[in-house]
């Protein structure tokens, strides 16, 4: 097969650092904050997590394209990430259910990005000078315009994206017969969570983000669950309200990624931003409580503050990150509602983390079991 040659596209970063390649997907420009995934496989996956909306996404392996593109490995409804940079870019594909070249399906669905750039000095140019805007574009390449455009680009840190991913209406999800009920808050939610509550015998109603606490409450539920999403907790006022006053309900709630930093700032701890992130299928948790590690996948710029949690006497630590000893899970001791930074649903590979959707489910039992108790 003879390929036809791709146009040149450079990406430049936010501190002037250039980097020169070929164009893959859409022709044309995108902007945001520059990250780097070091998954070897479930590239779709990662694409459509709504998580990365707004992030121009690195992927290490050398080869990204091999599988090509499959309808059902999707996260949400589209792609996410706002372009992306890899080292080389495969047109063919060999896998039998491909449905089509990822190249395709980035030109269908508008994507732009680079390839055939020295990957490795990219990453290690953003791990030690930390995450920071970039601009990618194969319809422009003088460096001094897209310097311009580059420096009309928000900055991620205070920046709320949630409502671009968020639901328009609720809708439900599983079988209506299912023994319990979920309402699900949707800051940005993949379906693999919906899908793993599913498969535990929980039927899902998923409601937009700004959704009221009674209205969800009308629904009477018998957990909540808070989703992952994208963009900065500290800017999410109106939604950590919400869930403080759902908390204060006492009612099981759980909470991933996004919905694990909402539910720290409403039980009074805080966020901050990270160097460059966690972002990879292959991050080492420690569980405190059972003193086992466990293999992860994560996907975030944002952590909550060990030193504040490890002071509130009304939060347990329940997960550690092993590389840097940052906060990855906590529980709220005066009611039943925890939360963990990583991904459970995620299926890269290990599944060591399916675990938390179990204890979700046995304490949402267990709390039905108390209401409906004699009293003594």
């Amino acid at each position: 097969m003879k390929y036809k040659e791709r146009p040149n596209a450079v990406l430049l970063l936010a501190d002037g650092t250039a980097f020169h390649g070929k164009a893959i997907g859409k022709i044309g420009s995108t902007a945001g904050e520059i990250c780097f995934n070091t998954g070897m496989t479930g590239y779709q996956e990662i694409f459509t997590d709504p998580s990365y909306y707004g992030q121009i996404l690195l992927m290490t392996p050398s080869h990204i394209g091999n599988y090509g593109a499959h309808a059902e490995e999707i996260e949400s409804g589209s792609p996410k990430i706002a372009g992306l940079v890899c080292k080389k870019w495969s047109e063919i594909f060999s896998r039998p259910s491909g449905e089509k070249s990822v190249q395709d399906w980035f030109e269908h669905h508008g994507l732009v990005g680079i390839s055939d750039v020295d990957t490795r000095a990219i990453v290690r140019h953003v791990r030690d000078k930390g995450a920071m805007n970039a601009i990618i574009s194969s319809e422009e390449t003088n460096i001094e315009v897209l310097k311009t455009r580059l420096a009309e680009v928000p900055s991620m840190e205070g920046l709320e994206l949630s409502s671009k991913v968020t639901t328009d209406e609720p809708y439900t999800f599983g079988d209506s017969e299912a023994e319990l009920k979920v309402a699900v808050l949707d800051i940005g939610v993949k379906r693999n969570i919906l899908r793993c509550l599913a498969d535990r015998g929980c039927y899902l109603k998923v409601f937009p983000m700004d959704t009221p606490i009674d209205t969800m409450q009308a629904w009477e539920p018998d957990g909540y669950m808070l989703s992952n999403g994208p963009g900065d907790p500290a800017a999410m006022s109106g939604v950590v309200a919400n869930v403080k006053e759902l908390l204060d309900k006492k009612v099981p709630t759980f909470g991933i990624c996004l919905g694990h930093q909402v539910m720290a700032l409403a039980s009074g701890l805080s966020t901050s931003k990270m160097h460059n992130g966690h972002r990879g299928a292959n991050h080492p948790v420690k569980n405190l409580k059972t003193t086992k590690s466990e293999i992860t996948t994560q996907n975030h710029g944002f952590v909550v503050d060990r030193e504040v949690a490890d002071n509130n006497h009304n939060i347990e630590v329940t997960h550690i990150h092993l590389n840097d000893q940052t906060l990855a899970g906590l529980r709220l001791l005066d009611r039943p509602a925890f939360s963990v930074q990583y991904h459970p649903e995620s299926s890269a590979g290990p599944n060591d983390s399916r675990y938390l959707f179990d204890d979700f489910i046995e304490l949402i039992r267990t709390e039905k079991a108390k209401k409906s108790a004699p009293v003594a």
